[in-house]
């Protein structure tokens, strides 16, 4: 069996090279999970812009003190969700760079659909 980083990478390669054979132009929603904090912007490939972008460390969520657990993932995801909305941005094509769909990246997509921006 191969080992835990072999197989990061090829989901990362398998997930980005599907995201960009992608007709529909969508922006990708980018999820980064670091051990302490989550970040996720939204990002226009045909422009090369970020277009939102929201993390842990936000300033409208610094007063909240929610650290690394699910909740502040799902406060990020409502809160990149309404800067995109505010950016003109309905859907998005959802790019976890490779993690698998669970815990804290769930909980950050859960949060951006409870929003309203739809994957």
């Amino acid at each position: 069996m191969k080992d835990k980083w072999t197989r990061y990478e090829y989901r990362q390669k398998r997930t980005r090279g599907k995201l960009a054979q992608r007709p529909d132009g969508r922006p990708r929603l980018s999820v980064h999970r670091s051990l302490k904090y989550i970040y996720a912007q939204v990002i226009d490939d045909s422009q090369g812009k970020t277009l939102a972008f929201a993390s842990s460390l936000s300033k409208q969520l610094k007063n909240e003190k929610l650290g690394k657990n699910l909740a502040a993932a799902k406060r990020v995801g409502e809160l990149i969700a309404q800067q995109a909305l505010a950016a003109g941005v309905k859907q998005v094509a959802f790019d976890r760079g490779g993690r698998v769909y669970h815990g804290r990246v769930k909980a950050l997509a859960e949060g951006a659909r409870a929003a309203g921006l739809q994957f």
